[in-house]
Order: structure tokens, then sequence, then C-alpha cells
């Protein structure tokens, strides 16, 4: 009787166990665009460990004209894990511990989540994981935000971008808040009015000799981007028009758009002759079976609010193009 209990009981537990396990995966995370929860002890958080992962995970945000992070760090300590903590969408646990490792696991307590773990038998084995692993962190938790606003695009009402696809032989999702302003034959000027401001979306091609040695200098995406605010972006005073800040040289970097080679470049952009301003990303997408080079840009004009999440937006909708076969 007593061995028939045991079992009874062992059996109820194993199901409640992997009841838990269940609902653990299909829980659903909570956060705000690029927030991290920190779990970790407050002697280290404030301490040399600390400082570590501030000054490269904080660090200030490429491109913008106000200093803003690359990532908001939320620290908690680690014993919270078990707390609500473990539904944020991206969570780095740090812990001095008998083992040494540095492991990224994706939807470890929730969906969708990115968890990082780094531990270490000393504040020095922390340290070398993290900046041996700051550049991965970052990309990773960035690439899994991406997916996420991408996903919730899907949900909402997108705006119908046939001609987009006419013109420019591509599709991408677009919330149907933003609305077309202009839309000639070799420019598309698409908008959101947001409080006090607005998000832009900008779409043009070049011929594929732009590229030298398979490049294009920031210098020529400059002089490009210029030549086109001076012809289609124009202020409300007359004799204005958009170009690039010339007090700040924009950043530049390689990457890829539906699997093809793209360069991104961050920068200001000002009007000229005014006193407007705000940042733009813009992606140079080498497409040779076209025989192009198609830009597509976003930029945002918002002073009084915060522009990382904001151009973060408009990024992540860039990367949602798609090239349609013809």
């Amino acid at each position: 009787m007593n061995k028939a209990l045991f079992l009874c009981l062992i059996s109820g537990f194993f199901i409640v166990s992997c009841s838990n396990r269940s609902d653990k995966s299909d829980t659903t995370t909570f956060s705000k665009p690029n927030q991290v929860a920190v779990l970790i002890d407050d002697q280290l958080w404030n301490g040399e460990v600390g400082d570590t992962l501030r000054n490269t995970l904080a660090a200030p945000f490429l491109g913008l004209p106000q200093e803003e992070p690359v990532l908001t760090l939320n620290q908690y300590p680690a014993k919270l894990l078990e707390g609500f903590t473990s539904n944020s969408r991206n969570i780095i646990i740090v812990k001095r511990e008998d083992k040494s490792q540095f492991r990224i696991q994706a939807n470890e307590f929730a969906n969708p989540q990115t968890v990082v773990h780094i531990s270490g038998r000393s504040v020095q084995e922390l340290l070398d994981s993290i900046h041996n692993n700051d550049s991965l962190i970052i990309a990773k938790i960035k690439e899994s935000e991406i997916k996420v606003y991408q996903q919730w695009l899907k949900k909402d009402s997108l705006l119908d971008t046939k001609k987009i696809a006419e013109r420019f032989g591509i599709t991408f999702d677009v919330p149907n808040r933003y609305r077309m302003v202009m839309g000639g034959k070799r420019f598309i000027w698409l908008k959101k009015e947001i409080t006090s401001g607005n998000l832009s979306l900008i779409m043009y091609q070049m011929p594929l000799s732009v590229l030298k040695n398979n490049k294009i200098p920031t210098r020529k995406i400059v002089s490009i981007r210029d030549s086109i605010g001076r012809i289609y972006i124009h202020g409300a005073v007359p004799r204005t028009y958009m170009m690039t800040e010339k007090a700040f040289t924009p950043y530049q970097s390689e990457t890829t758009i539906f699997g093809k080679p793209a360069f991104e470049t961050r920068g200001s952009w000002e009007l000229s002759h005014d006193f407007m301003g705000g940042p733009f990303v813009n992606y140079a997408i080498v497409d040779e079976p076209n025989n192009r080079v198609l830009f597509i840009e976003g930029f945002c004009y918002a002073p009084s609010k915060k522009k990382r999440d904001l151009l973060f937006e408009l990024e992540a909708i860039i990367r949602s193009t798609r090239f349609l076969k013809k």
C-alpha cells in the first residue's frame, strides 16, 4: 500500500513538473524594445563587473544627436530570477561560481526570449567573458528584437505596397499608419505622424556603377543622399532641403538584406538654412541581377523624444524587405 502511494506521488510530481516546464515555454514575454534584465548580485553590479557591462552593452548608440545607450540595462538581484524577471524578453545572468561558462539560450523561461549566462570563478574570469562576447551579446539581442517587432507588424493592418512593388520590385511590412507623401517613378516617400514629429521611409536606386571595388565609400553615400534631399525633401522655408549633418561623420558597416550584401550608414541629418534635424539609417542594397544599388532609408524628426527606439522601428521595417521575382 505504501509502495503504491509512493508511486502515485512520484507520478503526480512528474506530471506537475512537466506541466510547469511546458507553462514556462508557453509564457509570453513582455519588455519595451532594447530593454535587458541583468540578474546579478549588488556586489558585482556596483564593482568592476557592473562597470564593464555598462561600458560595453550600454555604450552610446552610434548616430544619434543626443546620447542614448545601445541597450537599456535594468539590474535585479540574482535571486529574483524565479520572479517576474523570468518573463523579460532579454535576460543576462551573471554569477560568480565554481565553473566558468558563457552561453546564450533561446526561450529558456518564456517565448520569445534571449537568455545570456555568464559565470566565472573570479571577477577576472567574468570580465574576460564579457569582453570576449560583448559584440555577440548585442548582436543576438538586436536580432531577436528585430524579429519580435516584425512579428508584431504582421499582426497589425499593413500598408498596401503595390506601388512600391511595381516601381522597385520589392515589398516589406509597413504599418498602415504610414502614408505615401510622394510616389514618383524614381523616388517614394512614406511618412508616419507621431506626437511632436514624424517617421519617414524613402526609397530610390542608383546604377551598379556607384560601387568601387565592391564598396561604396561613406563620402559617396553622403553625396548621393544629399543630392536626393536637394531634389525631393524640402522644408517649409524656401530653399531649404535635407542634407547630412556636416559636424559629424556617419558610421558605416556591412550587413545583408534578404540575402543581398548591403552597406548600413548611420548618422544625423539637418535641414539646410534651418534648425530641423534628427538621426537616419541608410541601407544601400547591392542588387546585381537588376544592375542597381537600391537605397532604403529611415529618418525621424522628434525633437522632444528619445530617438533610439524610433530608429529601431524604421530599421525593423527596412529589414523586412523582400525582393520579388520577375
